[in-house]
């Protein structure tokens, strides 16, 4: 299909995309509720890895709920913590065809005035590794209301083709989740040379790590089981039959019935991937993109059709919603693919869809993904002598942080009414 070839992944952005509850015994289980107690993230251990868990600290205004998941990048770098910048100056990525190339602009952008965004972050084009940058992020992520971020992760030593190894700012990350009683779980992305073997590896690395750290997300599926939830980004690229040997419980190397065992969600881009990921022993399947239409996994009007394959094999559909789509400052082509976020209705249509399927956990598309236009994150005005960004007026800096608490209190109503 045409949208997948603007975003083939050798296009070495693979990583920037477009562009459980068991059904059968829903009914059986009553997810628990703490909302009027005041309790520590370190002792809400177990309690955390409900999807359903709502609760205030003390030193707390609101809730957060562990059934909505945000997309978090950590690949930015700027000359104050990084001695240059990293990301912000992304290249222009050529369209694959030379004559289509040949009419769009190349090079790179010049940060910190021509950064490689269609919108300019409050915080300036900051370094991911600037601990006030982590900070505000998890205060943002927490008054989102989203009480798991959802990481994109690559091996020690090993980075998107655009950007510099990040594993060693990962428990940094932890720590400060977890000041907001914000759990972490971890989205693989594609390396090269990802294998089912080197996947195992990494989910030891991941588990030996991270596992016992409070901010650790753990899912509690309707079997009772307490495990890990781990997203694999373009789980398409390896063979089913590989995989199988990894996540069926007659795999040459499973990790089933291991302390390596979790809930492991394939990405669904085309329609046969359903069947694919099935073969290959995923526990469930997400969307990821937040142009409705790019695929078939992100369009919207598939959703009800995903969500009854998955309820009739007994696996989880996780929808991923967005506020908007626009990737032009990257892939200067790829104007068709573009969503306009309408002042928030977009996105509300968007949540409205996911919701309308009655998903377990909703996943967000993003929380900073900037080259994609999809983040949530603060932004505002810019004007500079060659550019003019795009903002969320007439609206706040903190519009989308907003509308997405508000969405996620009413998800959270009417799963409560799903479950009479």
């Amino acid at each position: 299909m045409m949208g997948l070839r603007t975003l083939k992944p050798s296009d070495g952005f693979s990583d920037l995309a477009p562009g459980m509850d068991f059904t059968g015994e829903r009914s059986e289980r009553r997810r628990q509720e703490a909302k009027d107690v005041a309790v520590s993230p370190g002792q809400f251990h177990v309690g955390g890895s409900d999807t359903k868990v709502v609760f205030t600290k003390s030193d707390r205004d609101y809730s957060i709920f562990y059934d909505v998941h945000m997309f978090y990048y950590l690949w930015y770098g700027s000359p104050s913590m990084d001695s240059k910048y990293v990301h912000w100056d992304h290249v222009l990525v050529p369209h694959w065809d030379p004559k289509i190339a040949a009419s769009h602009p190349q090079g790179r952008h010049a940060p910190p005035e021509d950064i490689a965004s269609s919108f300019y972050p409050e915080l300036g084009p900051y370094s991911s590794r600037d601990p006030a940058v982590l900070e505000s992020h998890m205060a943002q992520i927490e008054a989102a209301a989203a009480g798991v971020l959802v990481l994109s992760w690559y091996p020690p030593g090993v980075a998107d083709d655009h950007g510099e190894p990040t594993e060693d700012l990962v428990p940094a990350v932890m720590d400060a989740a977890h000041r907001h009683s914000i759990k972490v779980t971890f989205h693989i992305q594609p390396y090269k040379g990802r294998t089912d073997q080197s996947v195992h590896d990494n989910i030891k690395y991941i588990i030996d790590k991270y596992g016992k750290h409070g901010a650790f997300y753990r899912f509690r599926s309707s079997t009772g089981r307490i495990l890990p939830l781990l997203y694999v980004y373009d789980s398409y690229l390896t063979p089913p039959e590989s995989w199988a040997e990894l996540l069926t419980a007659k795999g040459s190397h499973s990790i089933r019935g291991t302390p390596y065992d979790a809930i492991f969600v394939a990405l669904i881009v085309e329609e046969r991937h359903k069947h694919h990921i099935l073969a290959s022993g995923f526990d469930g399947m997400y969307t990821y993109f937040a142009s409705n239409g790019f695929s078939f996994g992100s369009s919207h009007q598939n959703w009800k059709a995903i969500k009854a394959f998955c309820d009739a094999n007994n696996l989880l559909f996780i929808p991923s919603v967005g506020p908007g789509y626009v990737d032009t400052a990257v892939r200067p082509w790829n104007n068709h693919n573009t969503r306009n976020r309408v002042n928030g209705r977009y996105y509300e249509t968007s949540l409205q869809a996911a919701l309308s399927v009655r998903p377990e956990i909703v996943t967000i598309t993003s929380f900073n993904h900037w080259h994609e236009g999809t983040q949530i994150e603060k932004a505002v005005p810019k004007k500079t002598t060659t550019r003019l960004y795009l903002d969320y007026q007439p609206n706040q800096s903190d519009h989308y942080l907003k509308l997405t608490r508000e969405w996620a209190e009413n998800f959270n109503k009417e799963k409560d009414k799903w479950l009479m």
